[in-house]
């Protein structure tokens, strides 16, 4: 199994580095080509482990895809002919469920493995399988799967109140809606600009969507999607962007992070503004100024968009290891993902956990390399990124979760002068 080998005590460094297209968009993409008839070509889309897993899952359905540049893809869903989701690739990820509304829209009935994913808390998927209830389809739990069927053969559009926001489940109801039989209107709806790039490119195969972007999204259902040569240009990752920018402010380096979209982190400068890290904020790039004054302690709390992501909180908790005085993290939407803390103790952090969902951090302090597991995608990013401020050097093992959601992480930081190895 691979390993990073990362060198310690790495500051000072100097470069430029690129943003590459939204992992938690392009997943939604993805299975939304198989509600659009015809050819479609996506723009922007990260070469990483989750994406080959969801494209996986369409060529395994009978989808027609050519990679036609690194980051291109031109995908013809015309020729797919099942509706099993091979269940080695479902419960890799939890965002597979994403396929079950497309495919149960297209055959009429789907059998699905209950979904994987990352190890930071239970994320149910409750909500999903009572709008698609509500919907008109019958939904049946046995033997570690779930049945979907159409007994009427379209799904009907409802009103639905989600109890909490949720991203995926919003995105699930919106493809669920836009070809079943009237009006949808969803409430409590999540915010998250990759839920209107989703929106986006279902209205360019015309999809009447409305309110994307609100808590109130409306959608007129449509009898057909059709593509007349559609292409569609993903959105930049905003978690790549934070989490480049906290590794110029960790290290004290001069990085210019581009191709990024600004807006879409307006808390989270907020947050770079408080603690003092110094940076220019452009159209499209954010450049991250080294000094050598010292970061201020203070107290975060994720929230839903467009409060502070909870996928930025773990290398944001790291950075506050750095910081003079007392600093508070509460997590408030997955349970579980303060967990990684201990590791960072083990780094010679001091870190107290209250419960589950509060962590009080004392900086700042010196870290010190380990070896070092990664559990998930963030937290393996964000021992990646402790490892380099570290005093001694480090491994880290299970990096496949990492390269889930960061393409080429170890070729990206070495072009900028970091000492970082992958070694199988």
């Amino acid at each position: 199994m691979a390993k990073f080998a990362i060198k310690g005590n790495q500051f000072g460094k100097s470069g430029e580095i690129q943003v590459y297209g939204a992992k938690n968009s392009a997943i939604k993409l993805l299975p939304a080509t198989l509600l659009i008839n015809g050819k479609i070509t996506l723009h922007n889309i990260p070469d990483i482990e989750d994406i080959r897993d969801m494209i996986r899952i369409l060529e395994s359905l009978g989808a027609n895809i050519e990679r036609i540049s690194h980051h291109s893809y031109s995908i013809d869903t015309t020729s797919v002919h099942s509706n099993i989701i091979p269940s080695e690739l479902a419960i890799k990820m939890r965002a597979s469920f994403l396929f079950i509304a497309p495919l149960l829209i297209r055959f009429g009935e789907v059998v699905f493995p209950h979904p994987g994913g990352d190890a930071i808390g239970r994320r149910p998927i409750d909500m999903t399988l009572e709008s698609l209830s509500l919907m008109g389809a019958e939904v049946i739990e046995e033997n570690n799967q779930y049945i979907f069927r159409l007994p009427n053969k379209s799904l009907n559009g409802i009103e639905y109140v989600f109890k909490w926001i949720s991203h995926t489940a919003t995105e699930h109801l919106i493809m669920a809606a836009v070809k079943a039989k009237g009006k949808t209107t969803i409430y409590n709806a999540a915010l998250e600009p990759e839920i209107t790039a989703l929106c986006d490119m279902l209205r360019l195969a015309g999809a009447k969507i409305t309110g994307d972007g609100t808590s109130e999204i409306i959608i007129e259902g449509v009898e057909n999607l059709a593509s007349n040569s559609l292409e569609y240009t993903n959105i930049p990752d905003r978690l790549e962007t934070g989490t480049f920018a906290i590794l110029g402010a960790l290290t004290r380096s001069n990085i210019k992070v581009t191709g990024i979209e600004p807006k879409h982190l307006q808390v989270f400068w907020k947050f770079l503004d408080l603690v003092g890290v110094e940076y220019e904020l452009g159209e499209d790039f954010v450049q991250i100024l080294a000094h050598n004054k010292p970061y201020k302690g203070l107290q975060v709390k994720t929230h839903e968009y467009p409060g502070f992501v909870t996928d930025l909180q773990a290398p944001f908790t790291l950075l506050l290891t750095q910081a003079e005085g007392t600093s508070v993290v509460q997590e408030t939407i997955f349970d579980g993902r303060l967990f990684y803390t201990d590791v960072l103790n083990q780094m010679g952090a001091n870190i107290i956990m209250c419960d589950p969902y509060r962590v009080v951090i004392n900086g700042p302090t010196k870290l010190y390399g380990k070896k070092i597991e990664s559990p998930d995608i963030r937290a393996g990013m964000t021992f990646l990124l402790a490892a380099l401020i570290s005093e001694r050097d480090s491994v880290i093992d299970n990096i496949h979760h990492i390269d889930r959601g960061y393409e080429q992480i170890e070729e990206r930081l070495s072009n900028l002068g970091f000492e970082i190895k992958r070694v199988n």
